[in-house]
Formats: structure tokens, sequence, C-alpha cells
């Protein structure tokens, strides 16, 4: 009787690529969720889903994040025809016929790209603060 060893590699998972042009047939046919912190971000801001949606149909690709899976995206509110502001959105792609707005906001810089770990604070921002940020003195809105 021979013993035999079997031995299973585990595969990471490689990040697909997708760009914003490849992604614009998914939302326009409506095949988007639209996140809580986007949500938030946009009753906050004073802009709409469909402001949400504008930008990534109309707006540009500014930084993709691989290991995410997402990328930021710059579209423009426009108010009137003589006023545009900007939106950054923030969308993944994780499923393969599912587009997420995972956040929106008005940024202060429209054509800065902002870093993962800038994004990771944003994605927090509405959480409880850490001890070391307590320490710091850091307060967050509503508590």
């Amino acid at each position: 009787m021979t013993n035999t060893v079997t031995y299973t590699v585990a595969r990471t998972k490689r990040p697909r690529v997708r760009t914003l042009q490849e992604l614009r047939p998914l939302v326009q046919d409506g095949c988007y969720r639209v996140g809580p912190h986007a949500l938030r971000h946009a009753s906050c801001e004073g802009f709409s889903e469909k402001d949400m949606v504008g930008a990534a149909l109309y707006g540009q690709e500014l930084a993709r994040y691989l290991e995410d899976e997402r990328l930021l995206a710059l579209g423009y509110i426009h108010p009137s025809p003589a006023v545009k502001i900007p939106l950054h959105v923030v969308l993944e792609y994780t499923r393969p016929r599912q587009v997420d707005f995972v956040t929106a906001y008005i940024p202060a810089r429209a054509h800065h790209a902002v870093s993962r770990t800038r994004l990771a604070e944003l994605l927090r921002y509405d959480q409880a603060p850490t001890r070391r940020q307590e320490l710091r003195g850091v307060r967050w809105g509503g508590l």
C-alpha cells in the first residue's frame, strides 16, 4: 500500500481589469446598485442618483484600483447651462454583470486622482473612530 499525498495549490484570484467604456452598457441597461455610502454623500452634498449615473455614462476615467476591482470616474453635474460642478464616482465591478456605485462626492480638485489610502479613509469616514483617532482628538460626524 502506497501513501500518496495530494497537495492542492490555492490559486489567487487575479483581479479583472475593466474600463469605464466596458461598464457603460451595464449602467445604461440599469444593471447597477447604489451603495449606502454613495447615497449618504448624495443627500449631504445635494446631488442625485441620476447625477451619478450621468457621471458614469458621460464622464472620464481618472484612475483604476486594480486590487479592489474599482475605478474612479469624473463627471459633471449641470444645474444650469452656465454652471458645471465636478462629481467623482467610484465604481466597483467585482460582479460580472453588475456595477456598484461605491461612493460619489464633489471633489475639492476635480482632476486629482484619489489614492487607495485616501479612498479607504473616505469609505470609513462614517464609522466610529479608532482608538488611535480618539487619542489624536479626531471627531466624526454624528458622534
